[in-house]
């Protein structure tokens, strides 16, 4: 499963990008999906279960089946999710990491029952201890669960952070540390979140920032460990270590930033999804919608 690289929705009349955002899955996980078909997503990301707590409800046997239907619409997908913000698997807490690691592993097996090949995960948080020793942590955890489970399909992919705190994940070569540590690489990806790269320091701005930026991911981790991007704009400066999403083209990045990175064919059909903020504009207007326009244009005049 993991092997599937993006939606392939593209045509002569659109760009061959693969376009998403995160959904809410109240009232059942299928729904997520039938309100990204609404929005004329390409892809949808979710959280297979509540975010804010550790314990899940098994799935309804029918809102599964509706979501395996949905998805299986002609040029949708893959969907992704996201794990949910709790778990810290670089934690020094004992009793944390455990349940970390358990819950990733949880959520791993609720992806690979509604097929979804990724999973986005944050590194984690070192919380005063040695950045060295939250590293091998990381990887422990993964190593940990990948043997507890050798058939589990849905991969995880490292998301890149904004640098807060103590947080792992601010450069490419921190995420390569982990992965260097795994002992099953393969079974690993990467999600770029473009507000926590350029809040980490990278200025995807410029031509020479966005490509000084790709090449530091190509050698750290590889270019063909990058599954999915997270589209963002950023409140924060290039450099704050600010983690707070805008609307595209109105943050600091611009609409420049996110041409760079739809125009660059090495990421054509991978899944690219918007977890900006969630309303209305003062019309009514549905912001996920009018992001998703803006992304569209902005690839409409990249397009070869």
């Amino acid at each position: 499963m993991p092997t599937v690289k993006g939606c392939g929705s593209g045509s002569a009349a659109r760009p061959p990008h693969c376009l998403g955002a995160h959904l809410s899955i109240a009232g059942g996980v299928h729904r997520a999906v039938a309100a990204a078909l609404r929005l004329g997503c390409d892809t949808v990301q979710v959280f297979v279960k509540n975010q804010r707590q550790w314990r899940a409800a098994a799935f309804d046997p029918a809102d599964v089946e509706r979501w395996h239907a949905l998805c299986a619409t002609r040029g949708f997908g893959p969907p992704l999710a996201h794990a949910t913000y709790l778990i810290n698997l670089a934690s020094p807490d004992g009793r944390l990491y455990r349940r970390s690691r358990d819950a990733l592993a949880a959520e791993m097996l609720r992806c690979d029952l509604l097929r979804i090949p990724f999973l986005v995960v944050h590194p984690g948080s070192a919380t005063g201890s040695a950045p060295d020793a939250a590293v091998a942590r990381v990887a422990q955890a993964l190593n940990q669960v990948f043997d507890r489970y050798p058939r589990l399909r849905t991969m995880p992919l490292l998301e890149t952070t904004a640098g807060q705190g103590s947080a792992l994940g601010r450069s490419f070569d921190e995420l390569g540390a982990i992965i260097a540590r795994v002992q099953e690489p393969q079974r690993i990806g990467v999600c770029i979140d473009t507000c926590h790269v350029f809040a980490a320091g990278y200025d995807l701005r410029r031509p020479a920032g966005y490509a000084a930026m790709i090449d530091a991911a190509v050698r750290a981790v590889g270019l063909d460990r990058i599954r999915c991007w997270h589209l963002n704009d950023s409140r924060g400066a290039c450099g704050s270590r600010i983690d707070r999403h805008a609307h595209i083209g109105q943050g600091q990045l611009g609409r420049v930033a996110f041409r760079h990175v739809l125009a660059d064919p090495r990421f054509f059909e991978v899944p690219m999804i918007l977890e900006t903020p969630k309303g209305t504009d003062a019309a009514g207007r549905d912001f996920d919608r009018l992001n998703l326009r803006r992304l569209r244009a902005i690839a409409a005049r990249v397009a070869l």
